[in-house]
């Protein structure tokens, strides 16, 4: 399993992803789950992943052939799309399509395959945008009063981000909500795992203005984790009923 949080805010994008593939105690591996489209200053698109990793792979390798086609369209390829709105449209279409053909593959075996993807993007003279893009291909949107969309393993890392984040939040409080979030799911459940991946779209930049990854042991990532959980013993000792 996996987790991934995109957050939409008036300072910009932001988006964290973990890296771990589980397919059973024994079979624990580590995949990158970001992925970035870029025409700096024109375009920029970061895709998220969580599900099936045959599914999400096929997908994304989909959608840069057609991106690296010598006759790409606005209607084939997202760096060309005239709209975000029709480059969500193109990758929940894709998305399906892999996932049906996976399905039908696997319907011998009675199995099945499913994927879901979280987009971040922004054209030149357009405005910042984040969908959740479903295994069926429809989607929806981030708005004013849900600013923050997730996938995967997202029950133990929302009530933080229901609590603090909105719009206002900056880039800074923003990139701390998201990796806190992070560190419940971490301590919660153990498909979720690091390396983690960190990026940073800020306002009508129209590029990945900040990547980082957070191997395990990082001391940054242990220092806040240990200030959290202090955080809410004090909080909890400091209640009475």
């Amino acid at each position: 399993m996996t987790y991934c949080v995109g957050l939409l805010l008036n300072e910009g994008i932001v988006m964290l992803s973990d890296t771990r593939t589980n397919a059973g105690l024994d079979n624990i591996a580590t995949y990158r789950k970001m992925f970035h489209f870029e025409n700096p200053g024109e375009r920029v698109i970061t895709i998220v992943t969580a599900g099936s990793l045959s599914v999400t792979q096929t997908t994304i390798a989909r959608l840069r052939e057609a991106v690296d086609d010598i006759d790409a369209t606005e209607e084939t390829s997202i760096m060309k799309a005239p709209t975000m709105l029709k480059v969500a449209s193109l990758i929940g279409d894709t998305l399906c399509k892999v996932r049906l053909e996976i399905d039908e593959k696997l319907a011998t075996m009675k199995q099945g395959a499913s994927a879901s993807m979280i987009v971040g993007a922004q054209r030149r003279g357009g405005p910042m945008r984040l969908f959740l893009i479903y295994p069926e291909g429809n989607f929806i949107e981030a708005t004013e009063d849900t600013p923050f969309l997730q996938i995967g393993e997202h029950k133990y890392g929302k009530p933080i981000l229901d609590r603090v984040v909105k719009p206002t939040t900056s880039l800074g409080d923003a990139e701390k909500a998201v990796l806190l979030s992070m560190d419940s799911t971490l301590r919660s459940n153990l498909s979720v795992g690091m390396p983690l991946d960190l990026c940073v779209i800020e306002k009508d930049a129209c590029e990945v203005s900040r990547l980082r990854r957070i191997e395990a042991g990082d001391e940054s990532f242990r220092t806040m984790s240990e200030a959290w959980s202090r955080a809410l013993r004090d909080g909890f000792t400091q209640i009475t009923l």
